[in-house]
């Protein structure tokens, strides 16, 4: 970019101003520009610095203040509410795994499968049998669900083809593509079996896919008592799936969890009070007002900000024929008052649904959740805006966002050679190594081995049925170690180093490294001259105006 500092320093020196050439409309500007220095000057101080020029308190500062404390507060108490739900509902899916599952054993659903005929009719009796005894086996407080005055039935569901004939022996086979769902219902029975009830029962072994058992049971969450909220009832739909698509002799068995959480029909708890509820929602009102007028406030700076950069083009492009940079303009635009806004926007919706939540109006504590912690984390990287205002501190900022363009360049190149390697990896060595088999498990198992981690298990663990893959998977993995640990992760430290040391060289010196802070360099009056005070500024910006409507009715004059 062309300097043009020599603009900028006219107050500095005695010599007339680049401007002069054009007197009469000048002067009667000096007063616009000098009120533009420090109104844009005033936009940049910090809280402490526009106290001391205008006499006002940091509302905004404490408000944020204020609003970390009492966010914290409600993540964490929501946090322990639904970390009681997450564990009702993961001790609730191993009691069933227990309960249903044959000989199972906790941590073998890898490797719980079943390879006999007998043993996938043994199973289906066994889940059966343990569902008609539930009320005598269980010691939980688990119901089984009711249409009416009816229990709802198990279903037992057969998917297979259509019709075929498989001969293995004659390298023959004959299938109807066409697959096929046959139903059955069992009520819940004591002592029943699978042979008694479906006496004509049969599995498709050689055109079977699956066999799933369905069936709903209930529960009430009562450990939320303890904390003085009130309790969910819970409808677990269990799917028990026996997986036969492969057709290799080896049936898969899985136990899935489906759940529903509702608002109990009828309750009544007693010896407990419901202050601690009225307690929450009154802490959501409460940061629900306080965003909201974080949210305003910021949205008002930024407003502001917008305002200035305009009133800036203007002046440059008017008496300096000059084009405002993008950075420079950007400057403007505070990026922290974004994040604010951001985070203000997603703890209200969050906080909203935190209070529906507690009235038992909605049960979605998945989706609450994700708005509380993004806003929440939102809220805490803000913290380091105010760690900048000092200089010990500001240097790491400073840092982070001018290398930020840089990095992102840097990263996309990066992500595209990660991306061949990715695919190669998983294409090539997918059949012989169970880290490469799907692409996630590929571009997980990559970047750790970018973080040094699990290196040798992955060179270790790579099957030798193919010399020549065994081969590729040694280069593939030290061509991908070295490249990315030796020099792209080196060439990236060193984009931040070099920026580091750019940034501090840029702070010892002091001098100004844009045109807009060689603009405001030239304005020297402190925070506490009193020159920033309203009466001035208002005072100025009317003899401004005054100045204008002279301008523009001498220039109609003459045009007369």
């Amino acid at each position: 970019m062309e300097d043009s500092s020599h603009l900028y320093d006219v107050y500095e020196t005695n010599a007339h101003p680049p401007w002069a050439d054009h007197q009469h409309q000048c002067l009667e500007n000096l007063d616009n520009v000098e009120c533009l220095r420090r109104k844009i000057k005033f936009y940049f101080m910090n809280p402490c610095e526009k106290y001391h020029a205008r006499g006002r308190k940091p509302w905004k500062l404490m408000l944020q203040i204020i609003k970390i404390a009492i966010i914290t507060i409600q993540l964490v108490s929501f946090g322990l509410s639904n970390q009681m739900v997450v564990t009702f509902k993961e001790e609730n899916l191993m009691t069933f795994k227990h309960l249903f599952l044959k000989d199972y054993v906790d941590g073998s659903m890898e490797t719980y499968a079943v390879y006999r005929q007998k043993d996938v009719y043994d199973h289906i009796d066994y889940i059966i049998k343990q569902y008609g005894l539930l009320h005598n086996i269980t010691v939980g407080n688990h119901e089984y669900q009711k249409n009416g005055a009816v229990y709802s039935p198990l279903s037992l569901c057969q998917e297979y083809y259509r019709n075929g004939t498989v001969y293995p022996g004659n390298e023959t086979f004959e299938i109807d593509a066409e697959v096929k769902t046959e139903c059955l219902k069992v009520y819940p029975m004591y002592h029943q079996s699978l042979r008694e009830l479906l006496p004509h029962f049969e599995l498709y072994f050689k055109r079977m896919l699956s066999v799933k058992i369905t069936f709903v049971l209930k529960a009430i969450n009562l450990q939320t008592v303890r904390h003085r909220e009130l309790p969910d009832c819970y409808d677990f739909t269990v799917i028990i799936t026996f997986n036969d698509q492969a057709h290799s002799g080896r049936i898969k068995v899985d136990l899935e969890n489906d759940v529903d959480i509702n608002e109990c029909r009828d309750w009544k708890v007693t010896g407990a009070s419901a202050r601690n509820i009225y307690l929450t929602v009154l802490l959501d009102c409460l940061i629900i007002i306080t965003c909201i007028t974080s949210l305003t406030l910021c949205a008002r700076s930024m407003i502001n900000g917008i305002q200035l950069q305009l009133e800036y083009t203007l002046y440059c492009k008017t008496h300096c024929s000059k084009e405002v940079s993008l950075s420079d303009k950007l400057e403007f635009v505070n990026g922290w008052y974004i994040l604010i806004i951001v985070s203000d926007t997603l703890t209200i919706i969050g906080s909203i649904m935190k209070i529906e939540i507690q009235t038992k109006i909605l049960t979605s504590y998945d989706v609450c959740s994700i708005f509380l912690g993004t806003g929440t984390m939102f809220v805490w990287i803000g913290v380091i805006r105010y760690m900048g205002y000092f200089s010990k501190y500001n240097i790491l900022i400073l840092t982070l966002r001018a290398a930020f363009p840089n990095v992102i360049r840097f990263i996309c190149c990066a992500g595209i050679i990660y991306l061949s390697y990715c695919f190669c990896g998983w294409i090539v060595i997918g059949p012989y190594h169970e880290k490469f088999r799907t692409l996630n498990t590929v571009s997980e198992c990559l970047f750790s081995l970018i973080n040094g981690d699990d290196m040798f298990p992955t060179f270790k663990n790579m099957k030798q049925k193919s010399s020549l893959v065994w081969v590729f998977s040694r280069v593939y993995l030290y061509t991908f170690v070295s490249l990315f640990i030796y020099m792209i992760l080196s060439l990236f430290i060193t984009i931040i180093t070099d920026t580091y040391d750019t940034i501090k060289q840029q702070q010892q010196s002091g001098t100004p490294t844009s045109e807009l802070q060689k603009f405001l360099s030239v304005c020297k009056d402190l925070p506490n001259s009193g020159l920033y005070r309203l009466e001035k500024n208002n005072s100025c910006f009317l003899n401004c105006c005054v100045n204008r409507c002279r301008t523009s009715q001498e220039t109609l004059t003459s045009e007369a």
